[in-house]
């Protein structure tokens, strides 16, 4: 090795002639959080897969047992056992979190960029009404939203979905402001086009594509709220086994069985972090260019 090969590897990070370059994705801290996301996929299409349990047969003579060889997660207070609803709610639990995450999404769209856009007096009554959503916890939001359409896993979707419009508004707001003084929407605006087609064809297609690393690292955040809903019991309610209302179900056992809240609890925390870890994986992929 030259020495100007050793400098550029030792003082500046490059990689040496010749080297063997790791792959982005198979970084040693990424590969358990990846792996994660890869099961949860699985448990989503496939759950039968990872257990031969009805997650809704009720055995009286397994209540509350510990876990074991044949209860990995041991069972609840019916003997159903626990691993296998904790399987099955994934569908449940996941399919919230991106649906809420879609709803905010598209939501946060159409608000950032009607107060980027709009008149003066409008667009300042628009960033104000983001001002004062965001100065309310997340959670909060969603309380009064159930409060308003009642419990339930569709009204659970729609208040999550509802209460984190305004961070993604705020951001597609910032982003429409900086696309629209871009050249080639300077140069469509010249050549005559529709407002709105300078605004759905130029300005929103490049506006948004921050939009995505976001929403990826905002699945596990809504999936997170959507649990702490369903805990408080104005979410998805038993018997159906979503996280949220298996850890709301396990509270009441956990003197004589804590499995029956904590390995909720860990399936949700181990699922959210690996779904951040990951988005923020790709959020730093894909502004080096490395995304592949």
């Amino acid at each position: 090795m030259s020495s100007t090969e050793l400098f550029d590897t030792v003082l500046r990070g490059r990689p040496a002639a010749g080297s063997r370059r790791r792959h982005p994705w198979l970084a040693p801290g990424l590969l358990l959080p990846l792996a994660a996301v890869v099961v949860l996929a699985f448990a989503v299409w496939l759950p039968q897969w990872f257990t031969a349990f009805d997650p809704d047969a009720i055995d009286t003579n397994a209540i509350l047992e510990a876990p074991s060889g044949i209860h990995w997660f041991g069972t609840d207070e019916l003997g159903r056992d626990l691993f296998s609803r904790i399987v099955y709610g994934t569908s449940q639990s996941l399919t919230i979190g991106i649906g809420a995450t879609v709803i905010a999404c598209f939501g946060g769209v159409i608000l950032g960029t009607a107060a980027a856009l709009s008149p003066k007096p409008i667009s300042r009554l628009l960033v104000r009404v983001i001002d004062i959503l965001l100065a309310f916890p997340e959670i909060l939001l969603a309380l009064l939203v159930i409060a308003v359409l009642g419990r339930g896993p569709l009204n659970t979707l729609l208040a999550v979905g509802l209460s984190s419009i305004a961070g993604y508004a705020r951001l597609i707001r910032s982003q429409v402001l900086q696309v629209k003084l871009s050249g080639y929407v300077e140069h469509a605006v010249a050549l005559g086009e529709h407002p709105w087609t300078v605004i759905i064809e130029h300005i929103v297609p490049n506006a948004v594509r921050p939009l995505v690393i976001l929403a990826t690292i905002g699945v596990g955040a809504s999936v997170l709220t959507a649990s702490a809903l369903s805990f408080l019991g104005l979410g998805v309610v038993p018997p159906a086994a979503e996280w949220g209302a298996l850890l709301a179900n396990g509270r009441n056992f956990i003197d004589i069985a804590p499995w029956t809240s904590l390995l909720p609890a860990t399936v949700v925390a181990v699922s959210v972090i690996s779904i951040t870890l990951v988005a923020r994986r790709l959020q730093t992929l894909l502004a080096r260019g490395d995304a592949r």
